[in-house]
């Protein structure tokens, strides 16, 4: 893409600091979100994805420290002071949080919750913006909208206060959305729907970062995925590059633990060895070596860097031994 990146992340870094000393989530991450373009952030619980997403906001928690830099639009995110955060929120990147009950005020009504926004930012009227409310449920697919606005989040389901929860984010006409597991709990036939309504937003030009350990929201999404293990990117590539020929054993492992309707394996869900390391632990080497059935003295004695591989092809490794291309089962 010719364009500059609408989100520029360059060698991020968060740290929080516990009685046991800093302990760092994520390291040195660098990556870019195009207007209209949807980047999928994929790894295991724990891997730093969600602090990688929150570090821009400033919404880490009061123990947590961000270095490197995180530009929106231009404009430098890290170390910036929380008005002018304030002002990037909600109006020029929206947050949609993984738990839609967690995130909704419970005894405030959806009406409040959703002009909120507005109201406070001084961008409407309240007749402006309970007609700004009744437009973006119905841009959810949310039913006779102008009753829920009445109603509490208790008295909705959870699929529903999902919807709610992406209209509340997209009050504000954002630019680019962070969405964090937006279908996590949410039952086959609804979580189609939100996918469908994200990639109707996209649409519209908006960016989307989105964070997932559902590979499968990821092949229906994204236009290129990138790979977390242990706070760091080991694989970024197009989406169907990625899922053709996964270039890091640790992407090919998480691919193959993917549950198949077919295939000669008894039926046996392959799983990845060994568990990632603890927050805090010393890596001198590549962090998945211990995990990992391709590693050599050579990954366990230096950290790999961030690598591209074929010209042209997007792709990027941080691996030793990268996997030869080998098409995937299907």
């Amino acid at each position: 893409m010719s364009r500059a990146p609408l989100l520029e992340i360059r060698d991020l870094e968060v740290v929080f600091d516990t009685a046991a000393g800093a302990v760092q989530a994520v390291g040195g991450v660098s990556l870019d979100v195009h207007e209209g373009e949807c980047v999928a952030l994929v790894g295991e619980s724990g891997s730093g994805k969600t602090q990688a997403m929150l570090a821009g906001l400033g919404l880490l928690a009061g123990n947590g420290r961000a270095q490197g830099s995180v530009r929106f639009a231009g404009q430098e995110l890290i170390g910036t002071d929380e008005a002018a955060l304030r002002d990037v929120r909600g109006t020029g990147i929206a947050l949609l949080s993984q738990d839609p009950m967690s995130s909704l005020t419970p005894h405030l009504r959806i009406e409040t919750q959703l002009v909120e926004l507005l109201l406070d930012r001084g961008l409407a009227t309240r007749a402006e913006a309970r007609e700004r409310a009744l437009e973006a449920l119905r841009e959810v697919d949310i039913p006779d909208p102008a009753a829920r606005l009445r109603q509490y989040p208790h008295e909705l389901s959870g699929g529903m206060r999902q919807r709610v929860a992406l209209a509340i984010a997209l009050m504000g006409r954002p630019r680019l959305l962070l969405a964090d597991e937006p279908t996590t709990a949410l039952d086959v036939s609804v979580q189609a729907r939100v996918l469908d309504l994200l990639a109707n937003v996209r649409a519209n030009g908006l960016g989307l970062l989105l964070v997932t350990h559902d590979l499968g929201v990821v092949a229906g999404l994204a236009d290129r995925v990138a790979v977390m293990y242990a706070g760091r990117l080991v694989e970024v590539a197009p989406v169907d590059e990625l899922f053709a020929a996964p270039r890091h054993p640790y992407t090919a492992a998480l691919l193959a633990a993917v549950p198949r309707l077919r295939g000669d394996d008894g039926g046996r869900l392959s799983a990845i060895p060994g568990t990632p390391p603890r927050p805090g632990e010393p890596v001198a080497g590549c962090a998945f070596a211990p995990r990992c059935a391709h590693a050599v003295q050579a990954c366990r004695d230096g950290r790999p860097v961030l690598r591209g591989l074929e010209p042209g092809t997007g792709v990027t490794v941080a691996c030793h031994r990268p996997l030869a291309i080998e098409a995937q089962p299907a």
